[in-house]
């Protein structure tokens, strides 16, 4: 029997962090879970490499760009990823001022990934939020999502 693997999702502050110097310990803890995402199927959103492309540091973003060239991409054009963010900001879980943090999480959602990873604690990583979410994924016919900071992978 051959066991399928997980699919993760990485939001942009797991990839900035790699090479944020300004926070060793999390940079550590990044790049410690690095070394094991072969045992994943990775993917990325367009929204992702859009935060990327934005970076002000050339340097830095032709680093990430780099680091993140072999991950799947995930589109967050369609209606049914926007629905679901929408839904997402209009039971206030996430704050419509942070948009594209729906938008990562609908992305993975309707993608049916298993998990998402992140550093954002303001806004992703709450334990409200976790319950909120897979409520409303739940309640919309969508599978449950794990939101993890790297290193619980």
């Amino acid at each position: 029997m051959v066991k399928e693997k997980l699919k993760i999702y990485l939001d942009t502050s797991v990839i900035s962090a790699y090479f944020d110097e300004r926070l060793l310990e999390r940079q550590g803890y990044t790049k410690s879970s690095w070394k094991i995402l072969k045992n994943y199927d990775i993917y990325i959103s367009q929204l992702v490499l859009k935060e990327i492309n934005n970076h002000p540091d050339t340097i830095k973003r032709n680093k990430m760009l780099q680091l993140v060239k072999n991950f799947k991409i995930l589109s967050i054009e369609t209606k049914e990823i926007k629905e679901l963010a929408q839904e997402y900001v209009k039971k206030k879980i996430i704050p419509e001022k942070y948009w594209e943090d729906a938008l990562h999480l609908a992305c993975a959602s309707v993608n049916e990934l298993n998990i998402l990873t992140s550093w954002n604690y303001a806004h992703l990583l709450k334990l409200n939020t976790k319950t909120r979410v897979n409520a409303i994924n739940i309640l919309l016919g969508y599978k449950p999502i794990e939101l993890v900071e790297p290193p619980m992978l």
